[in-house]
């Protein structure tokens, strides 16, 4: 079975000698080739260059034996296509080149031909599959529409997302507009990655918990399932939403196949409540990588065993890996994934 077919079987609860493993944001700072590269080029640079973006990709891999590529790139791409760039604050953190305030920013986003805009990407899909041939999965993602607005209305790294919701309470049609605008560029994109060769996709709804419970399905859940009901039938879409695993049976209404939960989350338990045919991705806290091999290694098992004969799990960690993480701790977790029986 190759690990393209591993992926689609954990996706449909299929059983596995041991689950898949890949790490969220698996390629980065925590990796010393990964900042040799960063000596010569922007982040912008590497996720716009194909030939980076495989090499970046490929780093972890390299390394570990992972059982999928995940490409090097930013949710926030969305927004420079429609004509709002990002940048990287000196003092940290990421920046949008302006505040997203008036209906007439609004206006002038140009949702249209997202893909072509984007197409850089695409092509780093096809680089990276020509690189690492069939025997792994390959993954593309971006952020929900929810969550790409709260930065856009932010105006950089998430604070309260006050913005985008006093829209929402205060302007709906308005804010209907900003959404409809994300979301058809968003399909674009997810359409051109699956065109391009992704095995499936990871929808980021980070901004999900700023949400209440009670608006959640008008703010977040509404605008994912239009994307995804605009992809290819049954196509297999993983959803995580910060701090809103409660909220499962709206995810899933949405279409996905897969459900990825913080280290917050009893990860059994939440997976005995799923329904027939739903997977789960997580959920080791990432912090544990920035401790010891030994401690790595009881966490990683306690998560394995706590796993044990449930069908459909696929390991990963509970949010993206830390720039503090140790390598020779990732080498621990995979080791033990790998040798688990």
């Amino acid at each position: 079975m190759t690990s393209r077919e591993r992926f689609l079987t954990a996706a449909n609860c299929g059983a596995l000698e041991r689950p898949p493993v890949w790490i969220m944001r698996q390629a980065g700072r925590y990796l010393p080739e990964y900042r040799k590269l960063k000596e010569s080029y922007s982040f912008t640079e590497m996720v716009k260059s194909p030939e980076l973006a495989t090499e970046v990709t490929l780093q972890p891999l390299r390394r570990y034996a992972l059982d999928a590529a995940i490409l090097f790139s930013d949710i926030l791409v969305i927004p420079e296509a429609m004509g709002q760039p990002y940048h990287f604050r000196d003092t940290g953190g990421i920046g949008m080149d302006y505040v997203l305030e008036t209906e007439a920013q609004i206006d002038a986003l140009d949702e249209k031909n997202t893909g072509e805009k984007l197409i850089y990407m695409g092509h780093a899909l096809q680089s990276i599959r020509k690189e690492m041939g069939m025997e792994k999965a390959l993954l593309g993602f971006g952020g929900s529409p929810w969550t790409l607005a709260a930065y856009m209305t932010e105006g950089g790294s998430l604070k309260n997302c006050s913005s985008l919701k006093h829209m929402f309470y205060e302007n709906r049609a308005l804010f209907e507009k900003l959404m409809e605008k994300i979301s058809t560029a968003l399909i674009d994109l997810f359409l051109m990655q699956i065109e391009h060769g992704a095995d499936a996709l990871q929808m980021f709804d980070s901004a999900g918990a700023y949400c209440s419970a009670r608006d959640y399905e008008e703010m977040s859940v509404k605008w994912m399932r239009r994307v995804i009901a605009a992809l290819p039938k049954d196509f297999p879409v993983i959803i995580y939403a910060k701090g809103m695993a409660h909220h499962s049976a709206s995810l899933i209404g949405a279409g996905a196949k897969v459900l990825s939960v913080d280290w917050t989350v009893d990860l059994p338990n939440f997976h005995n409540a799923l329904p027939e045919g739903i997977a789960v991705q997580g959920n080791l806290d990432p912090s544990i990588l920035d401790g010891t091999a030994e401690r790595t290694i009881i966490e990683t098992t306690r998560v394995l065993e706590s796993m044990r004969g449930h069908k459909g799990h696929i390991f990963n960690l509970g949010h993206g890996i830390l720039p503090t993480a140790k390598p020779e701790n990732v080498a621990a977790l995979v080791e033990t994934i790998t040798n688990f029986r």
